[in-house]
């Protein structure tokens, strides 16, 4: 089987204050949420139009804790 590596950028704001926790293991699990938004001018109207996505991402151990 081939592996293979996804790479994904986001570039946004934070929605709250991380949220870091520990795991019984030690290891810290750091919770984000991240808004990116597109705008582009409607063809019919031509309004401005805006459109609001929302990313919950999960940090896993070092990367956690940075």
């Amino acid at each position: 089987m081939a592996r293979g590596i996804n790479k994904v950028i986001l570039i946004g704001n934070l929605g709250q204050d991380p949220e870091t926790r520990y795991m019984p293991s030690g290891g810290a699990v750091t919770n984000i949420t991240l808004a990116t938004s597109e705008s582009w001018k409607d063809k019919q109207t031509g309004q401005q139009q805006e459109r609001t996505e929302w990313h919950r991402i999960v940090f896993f151990n070092r990367l956690a804790e940075i």
